[in-house]
């Protein structure tokens, strides 16, 4: 297997040039802060930008869990890789890497600097310092599973093809990680109550929620509601409704991933304006 490394700094913007890296290199595979991507899709790994402290961070980038590294191996080789990018802050990481997951010396070395302008690279520095945001080369859907909780942004990256045309050539995702220095964010049950119950007072034929439940895990959130209904409405297509709404809505303010959500009409009102 060739091995090539793509170098720099952190925050210099490496990550949002990866893919681009790689294809003139003649490969889809790539290694960033302890994720196996090929093209769009996550094949293994855990990303680095998941862990609590930032020398949980380095750790895990450089594949210092002897289970980590086995699984990233054991794709690599049953998708048969020929060539792979790794990226690292510096030569050492990149070695370090190649050494840990067994492929031998890196073959060839790219640097930001030949592939970013200098004011480009001050561009992606200042994001980072003034924003505490991180690239991850893959579209935000692909992640979300694993970064339920984060800010996600979806990053869309187009290239021009003519006068006022552009077209689309591949999609990155921007996270804050929970090491940021500008702090962690929760959201606590109460708020994601407060707007389920503003949702859900907006549907016609629910007349309020009875019980909720909701409880946050890392893979997601987890709710349970109870619902007074009122009489007159279908209600599995109402309790469908109240399904979809409700996870559209948290999803949209606060990037939680709704993993389960059973919703149970409880009991039947009469609506005292029909009769």
């Amino acid at each position: 297997m060739k091995v090539i490394g793509f170098i720099g700094p952190s925050g210099t913007g490496k990550s949002h040039r990866a893919s681009w890296v790689a294809r003139e290199h003649g490969t889809d595979f790539i290694i960033d802060d302890g994720l196996l991507i090929k093209g769009n899709t996550i094949v293994a790994g855990v990303s680095a930008k998941r862990e609590s402290t930032k020398i949980a961070s380095v750790k895990r980038a450089l594949f210092t869990d002897p289970k980590h590294a086995e699984d990233v191996v054991k794709a690599l080789k049953n998708n048969d890789t020929q060539v792979l990018l790794i990226i690292g802050t510096s030569d050492g990481m990149v070695e370090k890497i190649a050494a840990r997951l067994g492929l031998g010396p890196v073959a060839e070395k790219v640097y930001i600097t030949d592939v970013a302008s200098e004011y480009e690279i001050k561009q992606a520095l200042s994001t980072r310092r003034e924003q505490g945001k991180h690239v991850i080369p893959v579209p935000t859907f692909e992640i979300k599973k694993d970064f339920s909780g984060y800010f996600l942004d979806p990053l869309q990256i187009f290239r021009r093809k003519g006068k006022g045309s552009y077209q689309l050539v591949g999609e990155k995702s921007v996270v804050r990680p929970t090491f940021s220095y500008m702090g962690n964010y929760t959201i606590s049950d109460y708020t994601i109550y407060q707007i389920v119950e503003y949702v859900t007072s907006n549907i016609e034929g629910v007349s309020k929620i009875s019980r909720f439940r909701a409880e946050n895990r890392p893979d997601g959130i987890y709710i349970e509601m109870d619902l007074v209904l009122i009489y007159g409405y279908m209600i599995k297509k109402l309790l469908r409704e109240v399904q979809e709404q409700v996870s559209e809505q948290i999803k949209h303010l606060t990037a939680l991933n709704i993993r389960r959500m059973n919703v149970v009409a409880k009991s039947l009102v009469m609506d005292s304006r029909k009769s």
